[in-house]
């Protein structure tokens, strides 16, 4: 019997088959007759099905082939196929991000938003891509619906602090305040959901070192997150203190966060980085920040360290302190070759 019915419809179509040792059932055996036979009827019109719609055994299998499996093997394919694509796309679109292409990256991010607007990846770098292009409304819209997928994700709601200061310094001064109390609390939401990155304490060392304290800025809290980032990461906390006292004109300590790193390791990428932006930014020892960077040309750079475009730019400073714009321009120009988008640069030469 041609069934694919569990194991016990297969028993008692074995004890009907056997029919010779059921002479004269009695009335145990013909309630079991009845119910085997009720069961076989069915097993053949099952069996039926399954030869009508198995493919290429009849007009009616192959009519259901082609009007249900084939469009729908079809539409199976051309989604797997379409996913596969956007994935790919997203995929490369992330690499020219990490490389700083960032016009090329919002292109193609912008491409596969009209068919995933809403989803949250794809959204919080959109939204730092509309950040770093100033445009403040449509990176905070970005960013709001992929907070609204991921709530408690730092890293969204660190960008999303980005997008509430970039606000706050192109709204009006009455709307100055509500949007610099946003950025703080979503830069502390960030640290609650990931206290051990140091980014985000960058982010409220920032806050605290810009914010007046009406909203609650203040030295004494950015150099205590930048305690804190040196207790996370040493390097980063000695360039955090070099901020903080570049800030205040304390010249002689900012450069010293970094002579005691060459003291050991003359060719550190990111001390030497360091010392030339110390002399752009405060205008001291400017022969020995511009051989410090002409240096770290010279050196292999990793993940972490300064981009080449940050280093022109930082030569340019100098150049252009010592009073030798031509000279200045053409590193600023160096800076725009290596990275089309570094907005720094750009922005020295438009004016």
């Amino acid at each position: 019997m041609d069934c694919r019915f569990p194991q016990s419809a297969g028993v008692l179509s074995t004890i009907v088959n056997n029919r010779s040792t059921l002479k004269r059932p009695g009335a145990r055996f013909r309630k079991i007759w009845r119910l085997s036979s009720a069961l076989r009827r069915i097993c053949s019109k099952f069996s039926a099905v399954q030869r009508r719609v198995h493919i290429g055994r009849s007009v009616f299998g192959w009519t259901i082939f082609h009007r249900t499996i084939v469009p729908l093997a079809i539409a199976v394919s051309f989604a797997g196929n379409a996913h596969t694509q956007t994935c790919v796309e997203f995929d490369r679109a992330l690499a020219l991000y990490r490389l700083c292409r960032y016009s090329e990256a919002q292109t193609i991010l912008e491409r596969i938003a009209v068919d995933r607007p809403n989803d949250p990846e794809l959204n919080f770098y959109r939204g730092r891509l509309a950040l770093w292009f100033d445009d403040d409304a449509k990176g905070r819209s970005c960013l709001e619906k992929a907070a609204q997928e991921i709530p408690n994700d730092a890293r969204i709601q660190n960008a999303l602090g980005d997008a509430f200061g970039l606000a706050a310094q192109h709204a009006s001064l009455f709307c100055k305040f509500d949007w610099a109390k946003k950025c703080k609390a979503a830069y502390e939401r960030a640290i609650e959901l990931d206290p051990q990155n140091p980014d985000y304490h960058w982010s409220l060392m920032g806050y605290y070192q810009l914010a007046p304290r009406i909203v609650g800025g203040g030295f004494d809290k950015a150099f205590a997150q930048a305690a804190e980032i040196r207790r996370l990461d040493p390097m980063s906390g000695r360039v955090a203190f070099a901020t903080l006292y570049l800030c205040e004109k304390k010249y002689a300590e900012a450069f010293a966060q970094f002579d005691e790193v060459l003291e050991t390791m003359p060719d550190n990428f990111i001390a030497l980085y360091q010392i030339g932006r110390c002399a752009a930014v405060s205008g001291k020892q400017l022969d020995r920040g511009f051989g410090a960077l002409k240096r770290c040309l010279l050196l292999p750079g990793g993940d972490g360290t300064p981009k080449i475009a940050n280093v022109h730019y930082r030569m340019g400073n100098i150049l252009e302190r010592k009073g030798d714009m031509a000279a200045a321009h053409a590193e600023y120009d160096a800076a725009i070759q290596d990275n089309p988008d570094f907005r720094p640069a750009k922005e020295v030469l438009r004016h």
